[in-house]
């Protein structure tokens, strides 16, 4: 964290993430605070209960919650929004997350400060935006509502186009060259290492939902969905992981280079256990 930035609770996604930066800038400024003093502020018994929470070791109920936000010296909206903030962080399935997020962007202060966040939100969560990304890459791309609403498979309304170009841009992923055209900012776009956030999981969930409705409304000879339920060891189970991942750079590599282009196509990789490992096994 910065010496000279201030903590401000509307401007994280991630409760911990505050509560650490809100715990070194009480340190920084040079009060007498400390482990045991934040639960003295808080109402709460437990002296290392912060320490555990920051470093992901506990998690807050809503009743806790109320008192870490107390702790932390925060009133009314900003209360309630370390609440909401703690929900979000807490919960266990997408559907509550998304919920959760919803009721995150009510506060204004949230929208102030995360000003990209609804156009990201749309870019994720909307099958056909990702998509008419790519379809600017085409070498007879067409910057018309009606053109790129009729581009798309199954079509889109105009309306939705124009707004779909709208995000697009305001996320500087399009952008308009010297002479007017629209064109990718970036030629490749990935999610990146690490593990999967609150965007990309609804970014996988849509795309998903397409390949399903692509099972009835794509004929057999244009498609290519198929599965496979193997029993295996956790050594190849970590290989195919491997080989999946690799196969996945190799298909970015080739549309990178790939010309001319006249399609925009999506590419689903799935791997999951259907099973628990089962111990003693030889």
């Amino acid at each position: 964290m910065n010496r000279t930035a201030a903590v401000h609770v509307f401007n994280y996604l991630d409760y911990r993430a505050y509560l650490r930066d809100f715990y070194q800038q009480q340190k920084e400024e040079g009060r007498s605070f400390s482990f045991r003093a934040f639960a003295q502020r808080a109402g709460i018994r437990s002296f290392n209960f912060l320490q555990l929470v920051m470093k992901g070791q506990r998690d807050l109920s809503a009743e806790m919650a109320t008192h870490f936000a107390r702790g932390c010296g925060l009133k009314a909206h900003e209360a309630d929004y370390f609440c909401e903030l703690v929900a979000f962080g807490q919960a266990k399935t997408s559907e509550e997350r998304n919920r959760a997020y919803e009721r995150l962007g009510r506060f204004r202060q949230f929208r102030a400060a995360h000003k990209l966040e609804p156009a990201q939100s749309a870019y994720h969560g909307t099958w056909y935006i990702p998509a008419i990304r790519e379809l600017a890459a085409l070498p007879d791309f067409c910057d018309d509502p009606k053109w790129i609403a009729s581009a798309l498979r199954p079509s889109i309304s105009p309306a939705q186009a124009r707004e779909a170009v709208e995000t697009l841009c305001e996320l500087g992923l399009l952008v308009r060259d010297p002479s007017g055209k629209l064109r990718q900012s970036e030629a490749l776009l990935t999610t990146g290492p690490g593990p999967l956030g609150h965007h990309a999981v609804n970014y996988l969930r849509v795309m998903m939902e397409q390949a399903a409705r692509a099972l009835d409304d794509v004929p057999r000879d244009e498609r290519d969905i198929s599965a496979l339920t193997l029993c295996v060891s956790e050594r190849s189970f970590e290989q195919i992981k491997e080989r999946i991942d690799s196969f996945r750079q190799e298909l970015l590599q080739l549309a990178e280079i790939d010309r001319p282009r006249d399609r925009v196509i999506q590419i689903g990789f799935q791997l999951f256990p259907l099973s628990n490992v089962i111990q003693g096994a030889k």
